[in-house]
């Protein structure tokens, strides 16, 4: 018989209360550079935020949700696999959007960021939905595939937001200087 879920979230625990930390703080950050950056952020380049910006947040976001709702006491197997399978599947479809809009996108992105910006996070969504299938299975395995996939979602948005940290550097104006039009990111 396989050791119970509340056995083995025993060893998991702080890993999941650090990175779901770490996510939240991460999420908050994102939010304060938005804001100190408010002024390059215009109709004209909603586009360009909502390719760029909002699948950052949204990583960060899941990942937060996962450790969150799986610090819950009461899970069970098959609850522990619909909460990996919900976060896996929606995480993917999401990720499979932002490949859309990158693809047809007119901005000049190069192999690097569409890398990060899309197949890496559709990779972690679908490690998640391997541990959603292993925590179906009762396999203890499935602790480690969610914590590949998070680690990977967390690699991927914090290396996109150190990329839109510089943009929004780049394109800020300095005090007491007329604003320069602000362009997507051209890297």
């Amino acid at each position: 018989m396989p050791p119970s879920v509340a056995e083995l979230f025993h060893g998991w625990h702080d890993f999941f209360i650090l990175l779901g930390t770490a996510s939240a703080t991460l999420v908050g950050l994102m939010f304060i550079a938005v804001s100190i950056g408010a002024s390059i952020f215009k109709e004209e380049n909603r586009p360009a935020l909502e390719v760029f910006l909002g699948p950052t947040v949204v990583h960060f976001a899941a990942a937060l949700v996962f450790c969150i709702l799986a610090l819950v006491p009461l899970h069970g197997w098959l609850s522990l696999a619909c909460l990996a399978g919900f976060i896996g599947l929606a995480g993917f479809v999401y990720a499979g959007r932002v490949w859309f809009r990158l693809a047809r996108s007119r901005y000049e992105i190069d192999l690097l960021d569409r890398t990060f910006y899309a197949p890496l996070p559709a990779l972690a969504y679908l490690i998640v939905l391997v541990a959603a299938a292993l925590f179906y299975g009762q396999s203890e395995w499935g602790f480690v595939a969610a914590a590949a996939g998070l680690i990977t979602l967390i690699v991927a948005a914090i290396r996109n937001a150190w990329d839109m940290m510089i943009w929004i550097a780049i394109k800020t104006p300095v005090a007491g200087e007329k604003p320069k039009e602000a362009q997507a990111p051209k890297q």
